[in-house]
């Protein structure tokens, strides 16, 4: 396993840092095994690594003075969200503070006619959701897990709809960041569009908390569609699955979700929720418009998938039935590691052009045979994003290395299919190593000189995504 570490920082430096923290913060300060360790608890498969003490902010001024504080002493601090940290984005290498944002869960404004809102960094999707449906609108990204919105940010985050309404970098307009002194920068406006200046907004997003600490977020929103429709079709193969995908966006069908399953996931979703859906390749569709418009598109997309060797096309527009069947999907982390009691999971992903989809995705099931692995996959074929869950009995050190070999061979198998090493996880810990060969030094390097820039005393979330010179 990974285990990443730095240099930490001297017991008397900690305990002046402590103490001005615990002056400022009273009860929100935290330095228990209990606070730490749950702040560390998390679903990657790295190591956890403890921070020193925990921060719970409840404001922008609270993020603003945790910071001054920690530029002071020099101490590390590393934003917390909902704390999946796939890639271990919430470990602690050098110790330092956890500046938990969960707290900072308000909806500061919503502009309806305008179709834009602005919240708070640790409000999460389906909390947003539920605020907006009243008015008819909704923010579209669902990656699955109910994650704060600052934290899809951070981590760049994609989701099952991306297909139609874009990832989260197409839908922040602009943000409010508490930079390395403490102070605030405003990216941008509600404006839809701007030419001005550098995009700052884009540079934060992605940034895994290492650039600055997200204060505050505007956000796109959209209407909710007449109707919807859900549907599923199996396929005897991967390949005829990603056929009817690219035909069907070829075509111009405004597809709103389209997952594929491979047939173990679709096992384990069966076993996991009840299910009996055909253990082949599976899609799971979702279609929005007015009424017509989704019976039209359905229509369409059943032809295709006829031409492409699909089996029985069903949908539905029952709301109690697309729950049932999106929950399962949304659920394919937990059925997946159902698959084997007491092991680790280990979840990677990989984006390659769709062109390439089901060579990468059959090569990847053969090194899952080869490797003697339990490994499930389900994809965002619309955008050429799959998912692997490898099932790991982390004191077997044989299997351990055999799972690390099977990674390596599929992040080299997407970059030579022209993809990257991950689609929205994010980097990290974990893929540092992988940064250089997709985009080679030269960019490493401007990356380097922005950290440099933006965080001279590298106390941002510091041994996260740029690999050690």
């Amino acid at each position: 396993m990974n285990t990443t570490t730095a240099p930490r920082l001297s017991p008397q430096t900690l305990s002046n840092a402590f103490e001005a923290l615990a002056t400022r913060f009273k009860r929100d300060f935290f330095t228990s095994q209990a606070q730490r360790e749950q702040h560390a608890h998390t679903t990657t498969w790295i190591a956890p690594q403890l921070p020193d003490a925990v921060v719970l902010a409840r404001s922008a001024a609270d993020i603003q003075d945790a910071v001054r504080i920690c530029a002071r002493y020099r101490v590390p601090i590393i934003p917390f969200g909902a704390g999946t940290s796939l890639e271990g984005q919430v470990n602690a290498p050098s110790g330092g503070i956890c500046l938990d944002l969960r707290e900072m869960n308000r909806m500061l404004a919503v502009h309806a006619e305008d179709l834009d809102c602005v919240i708070e960094p640790g409000i999460t999707r389906k909390t947003l959701n539920e605020n907006l449906r009243d008015q008819g609108l909704f923010f579209p990204i669902d990656p699955g897990a109910d994650a704060t919105l600052g934290g899809m940010a951070s981590t760049r985050a994609s989701g099952t709809n991306a297909v139609r309404y874009g990832t989260i970098r197409d839908n922040v307009l602009a943000l409010k960041v508490v930079r390395g002194d403490g102070e605030i920068i405003t990216t941008g406006t509600r404006a839809k569009k701007s030419s001005a200046g550098y995009d700052l907004t884009h540079l934060f997003i992605g940034a895994e908390g290492t650039l600055g600490i997200i204060c505050e977020m505007t956000m796109r929103l959209r209407g909710i569609p007449q109707s919807i429709a859900a549907a599923s079709c199996s396929f005897g193969s991967v390949k005829g699955a990603c056929d009817a995908t690219i035909l069907a966006i070829q075509t111009g069908i405004p597809l709103a979700r389209i997952e594929l399953l491979n047939a173990a996931q679709v096992a384990a979703c069966n076993a996991y929720s009840k299910l009996t859906l055909p253990q082949t390749p599976l899609l799971l569709l979702e279609f929005h418009g007015s009424e017509a418009e989704v019976a039209e598109q359905s229509a369409a997309f059943a032809e295709i998938a006829k031409d492409c060797g699909g089996g029985a096309f069903e949908w539905t527009t029952h709301a109690e039935d697309r729950t049932k069947l999106w929950q399962a999907r949304h659920d394919a982390y937990w059925a997946a590691a159902a698959l084997r009691s007491g092991s680790r999971p280990m979840s990677t992903d990989v984006c390659v052009p769709i062109s390439r989809l089901a060579d990468c995705v059959s090569e990847t099931e053969h090194d899952i045979e080869r490797f003697k692995l339990i490994a499930p996959i389900v994809g965002h074929v619309g955008d050429g994003n799959f998912h692997c869950l490898m099932l790991c009995d982390v004191n077997d050190a044989d299997e351990v290395q055999r799972a690390h070999e099977f990674l390596h061979r599929l992040t080299e198998r997407a970059h030579r299919m022209g993809g990257t090493c991950t689609g929205e996880h994010g980097i990290g810990q974990g893929k540092q190593k992988y940064l250089v060969p997709e985009l080679g030094p030269e960019a490493i390097e401007a990356m380097r000189a922005i950290k440099a820039a933006l965080d001279p005393q590298n106390i941002f979330n510091p041994g996260k995504i740029i690999p050690s010179p």
